[in-house]
């Protein structure tokens, strides 16, 4: 399973939110590069980061985001209010190993097939539920979509993984979100990656051993160092098989 160590960029800052509340976020005092040249440093394979400003539709982080990019070392996966082909296409020439995308694929999901085709294997599907239901605009909007039926309508694209997100548990019940996560991974033939789920250690320990279950995005719990990244790298690598001894 891989370890996504995550940084959510909003006006320049690292920060986290709860319940996707952009107006409340915490703020994390802490340089944007130097912690992606960390996250690289302690062993990371990828990263993720999601432009908060991308996702209002305002700001501006690209230079930041770009020297992310460069300073890490490692592919990253690039996420926030991606509308366009053209600036799909802006970041991954720019270096963005994957783009994830969310509300366009809700919106206008011939678009996001066509988008597929042409960059195989460098789109992500964010699929972020509440309530039983997706929610697009950066979890600002209630849709009818139920997400089984949303991720089946994409089994076909040549995607990267599909990231599930659900809101209802974020932080506060991670037992359900994990039960909500794996109950759409068993039913998808792309790799799943689990957000909102590592709060310790011991969490990445268990949902390894959820089917179809790929990696997990871990953001406020690095920031608050209540995971060490290096441990959760160890832990989320599969453990070598016993042979038995011949004679």
């Amino acid at each position: 399973m891989i370890i996504y160590p995550t940084l959510e960029i909003l006006n320049g800052k690292c920060v986290s939110l709860t319940r996707g509340r952009l107006a409340e976020p915490v703020i994390w005092h802490v340089d944007p590069v130097e912690t992606a040249q960390q996250f690289a440093a302690a062993g990371a394979e990828w990263m993720h980061v999601t432009d908060m400003n991308g996702l209002r539709g305002d700001g501006e982080n690209d230079a930041l985001i770009e020297e992310i990019i460069r300073a890490a070392r490692i592919p990253v996966q690039l996420g926030g209010g991606f509308r366009s082909r053209e600036r799909v296409e802006h970041w991954i020439d720019r270096g963005a190993g994957r783009v994830v995308i969310g509300t366009m694929a809700a919106q206008e999901p011939d678009w996001l097939h066509q988008l597929a085709k042409r960059h195989p294997d460098q789109i992500v599907l964010a699929v972020d539920i509440y309530q039983g239901h997706v929610m697009t605009e950066g979890w600002q909007k209630y849709s009818a979509l139920e997400p089984d039926t949303f991720i089946a309508a994409f089994d076909q694209a040549p995607l990267a993984g599909v990231i599930v997100t659900d809101i209802d548990a974020d932080i506060e019940d991670q037992d359900g979100s994990v039960g909500v996560i794996s109950g759409l991974a068993a039913k998808t033939r792309h790799a799943v990656i689990a957000r909102g789920t590592i709060r310790t250690v011991d969490d990445v320990a268990r949902l390894k051993y959820v089917y179809n279950i790929s990696g997990t995005m871990i953001g406020r719990a690095l920031l608050s160092k209540d995971v060490n990244l290096a441990e959760a790298i160890a832990v989320a690598r599969p453990e070598p098989e016993r042979v038995a001894e011949f004679q």
